[in-house]
């Protein structure tokens, strides 16, 4: 399209005659009319003046000065027009010619393409189907794709395999949901995909429940067996150490070359399972604990996209469970409860362990570590308040034999006891006072049952019992029986009860923590000795003894008693564990001093007596002899 020419302005010209107004005025229109300005001015300016002659003849003479340009610009044009009507012309007639030729060939296309469109109509038409077809049977397949996982994930959820069938869901809504032409399959799977996940979250949940229901009963089970396989342990270790023992005493007194080796059991741990977390009842002891339907569930929320909500109601179960397991029944003495009391913490810590070791995150190591400073707190707790009551010193040695128990088995696993030992540790001097008053009881009895009469043995097991297991011996040949030996009954009985107070003794200090701990147990023998022993002697022999055979038997006792002393602490250097060298360096004067003085000083006493008394008879003693008579000279003589 042309574009629009543009007005030109045109100056206007100056008139030839006329005034100077008239003048202006031409000068004014034509200025205006050239410009393509409004003439509104002008005609109401004339009819206002009432001279619109005037205005007619400006017009007139504009129109007539414009006729000469128009007719020269139509002298230029002229020839161009002329000239594009002839091109007109011709483009006329090759515009007729090209419109009969398209015409022909528009009849021979026809003729042609005819059968052409026909087949191609069909050939759409076939097309269309074909396509049809395709989808249709791409939507079957599919169909036929998701009812089979629909199928699978069915047959899994009826086996129990709720993993599988979670990955089927899965499978099914990332490929086929959004896929699915048919709109009822679609609603179907939109409503039956969260009823399936709720079914699984709710039957692996309940699984879940009865194991934390059932886990309790198997850590009480599985830590009385973790505590029992440490004390068979310990007792294996104690056997061993007897017998070096009677090989170092055989070798000491050079009784037979003696030839011994120390021979250390395999450590047979009960408790173990594969590296996947999974316990038999096979070689793992006699319980076992079963750790899938945990992990199980771990997987199956994480599988659901819940793995911090199971985590989260995991501790807090687990944490509710040890709390529960720090009541102490107030109807049950806990001498009796102590060994399920502790054994259920064991086994708890046991398997928070392991699951810290194979469960894959779902418990951290700083979890496992607060709930074991809660669980040492309580038992803390627990045994201050419990050691506070006992009167009894074989209740505090039971009691603590099973915690030192608990603390080695627990030790294994990483767990830090010390704090358990520090509190055995801080009652040891009360055991021993309660162990000192026992022995003092047992003491006062065997010496009031004493009847001041030498030992009769009759068998050699007698002798073995009485005499050379507390080495009372003078001499290494075996006498003959029945032996009559220089003690009363009460040596043998006051030994076995020292001998039963070094043990009881050792057996507190062993295991506690402390390795060195026979400067204690010398400690506790000296006042044993020193102040039990020896009052009760002096006791007995300031009130109970009369005459001078019961004096004799006495002062016998004495003398043995103070070869007795020597294995005493000999005994206690050997079971703590120490070289009988340093135990012999570390002996002082004989700790029954005051009773063998007083023993002394009453044999003495009844010797003076004795004498003074043979003394007071030297009066009535006829020191002259009686003149012989005759007859008895003869006698002699003859």
């Amino acid at each position: 399209m042309q574009a629009t020419r543009s007005r030109r302005k045109v100056a206007p010209a100056a008139a030839d005659g006329g005034d100077s107004g008239d003048k202006l005025d031409q000068l004014l229109l034509s200025s205006a009319i050239c410009n393509g300005e409004d003439l509104g001015p002008f005609v109401r300016k004339v009819f206002t003046s009432g001279r619109p002659e005037t205005l007619l003849h400006l017009l007139r003479h504009f129109a007539r000065s414009k006729e000469s340009e128009i007719e020269e610009v139509c002298k230029s044009h002229y020839q161009d027009f002329i000239l594009a009507v002839d091109d007109l012309r011709s483009l006329l007639s090759d515009v007729d010619s090209l419109k009969s030729a398209l015409s022909d060939s528009n009849s021979r296309l026809q003729s042609v393409g005819g059968p052409l469109l026909s087949s191609l109509d069909s050939f759409v038409v076939a097309q269309n189907v074909s396509k049809n077809v395709n989808s249709a049977l791409q939507s079957v397949t599919l169909c036929i794709k998701l009812m089979e996982l629909c199928s699978r994930a069915n047959l899994h959820l009826s086996n129990g395999s709720f993993y599988m069938t979670l990955k089927c869901l899965d499978s099914i809504e990332n490929e086929f949901q959004d896929k699915t032409p048919s709109s009822t399959l679609k609603r179907m799977l939109e409503r039956k995909i969260p009823e399936i996940r709720s079914h699984i979250e709710r039957k692996i949940s309940k699984e879940f429940g009865d194991w934390l229901v059932d886990i309790r009963v198997v850590s009480r089970n599985l830590g009385q067996l973790a505590i029992g396989q440490a004390s068979a342990a310990r007792q294996r270790q104690e056997d061993l150490r007897i017998k070096q023992r009677q090989a170092e005493e055989q070798s000491r007194l050079s009784l037979r070359g003696c030839i011994y080796a120390l021979e250390d059991d395999e450590d047979e741990d009960g408790l173990g399972g594969d590296e996947n977390g999974n316990y038999s009842n096979g070689n793992d002891g006699l319980f076992g604990f079963d750790l899938t339907p945990l992990y199980r569930a771990y997987h199956i929320h994480q599988t659901l996209g819940l793995e911090d909500r199971f985590k989260q109601y995991y501790f807090e179960n687990r944490k509710l469970q040890l709390t529960s397991d720090f009541q102490v029944s107030s109807m049950t003495p806990f001498l009796e409860s102590h060994q399920t009391f502790f054994a259920q913490i064991a086994g708890f810590f046991i398997i928070e362990d392991r699951i810290l070791r194979t469960g894959g995150g779902l418990v951290s190591k700083m979890e496992v570590e607060n709930l074991w400073e809660t669980a040492v707190s309580k038992m803390c707790s627990v045994l201050e308040d419990q050691f506070s009551r006992m009167q009894t010193a074989n209740h505090l040695l039971l009691i603590k034999d099973y915690v030192s128990l608990l603390g080695v088995t627990l030790r294994r696993y990483g767990y830090p006891v010390d704090a358990l030992l520090n509190v055995l540790s801080k009652h040891r001097d009360k055991y021993h006072e309660l162990l000192l008053s026992d022995c003092r009881k047992q003491i006062a009895e065997a010496l009031a049952d004493d009847k001041f009469e030498q030992m009769l043995m009759k068998k050699e097991y007698e002798y073995s019992m009485n005499v050379l297991s507390f080495q009372l011996q003078t001499s290494d040949i075996v006498p003959a029986f029945p032996y009559v030996a220089p003690f009363s009954s009460t040596v043998p009985d006051c030994c076995r009860i020292v001998r039963s107070f070094i043990a009881d003794s050792v057996c507190f200090m062993s295991y506690g923590g402390q390795l060195d701990f026979y400067d204690v147990v010398k400690k506790y023998l000296d006042r044993l000795l020193g102040e039990v022993l020896d009052e009760a002697l002096l006791k007995l022999i300031s009130s109970s003894v009369q005459g001078v055979s019961q004096a004799m038997q006495v002062a016998a006792n004495m003398a043995v008693l103070e070869r007795a002393c020597d294995f005493f602490f000999r005994h206690a250097a050997q079971l703590s564990g120490i070289p009988l060298r340093i135990a012999e360096r570390s002996m002082k004067q004989f700790p029954l001093n005051k009773a063998r003085d007083a023993a002394e000083e009453m044999l003495s006493g009844m010797l003076k007596r004795k004498v003074d008394g043979f003394m007071t008879l030297i009066e009535n003693v006829n020191w002259m002899t009686d003149e012989a008579s005759q007859g008895d000279i003869a006698s002699s003589s003859s």
